[in-house]
């Protein structure tokens, strides 16, 4: 940066300038948008790149443990079930969770996996219509919205059906009950 009479080029110093104010920015870019929880681990650093390096290795680890993570964020995922009592938006939000931060490890997913996994965790009551999925579409063009709002569909069908019944079974309760009563009040 400096010349043979130990001073710096104009055009070295003004570059120099450009670069103390991009890194006073990004610093206090980076500063202002941590919580205060996470502040007190970059206070008094004064490089932007080397706060950027130490929440970087906080959050995401180092190469071991983004491996670690990942091991386990595959494992939850091939571990997926639909639990019985749990409806198809609710067991979407979770696998959704665990693929999206599959993603954020930058690990390659292909979306025909995702969607044979989420086939194969779904909850026995669901069986016919994964065969018929199966049968009539392609996995790996299927996209996940499409599957999501055909199983949503059918559940939604299936609870039309099974509830129903109840309905009417209480309906019968209350005029059966309100029949006996005015039987009563009669003799």
């Amino acid at each position: 940066m400096e010349d043979e009479s130990g001073k710096m080029s104009k055009a070295k110093f003004k570059q120099y300038k450009v670069n103390v104010r991009r890194n006073a920015n990004a610093l206090l870019i980076i500063q202002q948008e941590v919580s205060k929880a996470i502040y007190p681990r970059i206070f008094g650093i004064i490089n932007a790149k080397k706060v950027w390096e130490v929440l970087q290795n906080e959050f995401q680890g180092n190469h071991r443990a983004i491996s670690i993570k990942c091991q386990n964020l595959w494992r939850d995922f091939d571990n997926l079930s639909m639990k019985e009592i749990e409806s198809i938006k609710d067991f979407h939000s979770r696998a959704a969770e665990i693929v999206n931060k599959i993603r954020a490890t930058n690990d390659i997913m292909e979306k025909r996996k995702i969607v044979e996994r989420i086939l194969r965790s779904l909850s026995p009551k669901f069986e016919h219509i994964v065969v018929v999925i199966e049968e009539t579409k392609d996995l790996s063009k299927l996209p996940m919205t499409e599957l999501m709002g055909s199983l949503v569909a059918h559940e939604q069908r299936m609870r039309k059906f099974t509830d129903q019944p109840l309905e009417q079974v209480f309906q019968y309760s209350q005029h059966g009950r309100s029949q006996d009563y005015q039987a009563g009040a009669r003799q």
